[in-house]
């Protein structure tokens, strides 16, 4: 079992505030819950590497976990839970027929437009026929 440990030497330098500030938390820290300085460095490291690598991939990890953290906290009011609940619900059903639907159109071709002669021949036609309409209705 020795031949598992590894040992290293920290040193702080209390002129500095982040190692000062380090060093206060293992001075001031829980022993119940910390069972030693290796422990609680050990949770520290550990806690800073996977979320320094989870944010290299995914750089907005962070601000899901505090939009999360505000969900939660928020949730004493079970109106509002109940709300959001609701509408998660309602797109967790109806966002996959809606993106299926604009999905379908996409591979569909495009409509008939006719020719600019064409519309403008229809165009002449109309004028000719203005004898046609009752104007009337206009009032005079």
């Amino acid at each position: 079992m020795r031949s598992n440990i590894r040992s290293t030497n920290l040193r702080f330098n209390l002129d500095k505030d982040l190692q000062r500030k380090a060093w206060q938390y293992l001075q001031t820290m829980d022993k119940g819950t910390f069972k030693s300085y290796s422990n609680a460095i050990a949770l520290s490291v550990c806690d800073y590497f996977e979320r320094y690598y989870h944010r290299k991939d995914d750089p907005y990890f962070e601000t899901r976990q505090r939009e999360e953290h505000v969900y939660k906290s928020n949730c004493q009011n079970n109106s509002i839970c109940r709300y959001v609940g609701a509408v998660e619900r309602t797109m967790e059903k109806t966002l996959p027929l809606f993106i299926t639907g604009l999905m379908s159109g996409i591979g569909q071709t495009k409509a008939h437009v006719p020719a600019p002669s064409a519309v403008n021949t229809a165009l002449t036609d109309n004028q000719n026929s203005d004898e046609d309409v009752d104007w009337d209705f206009l009032g005079e």
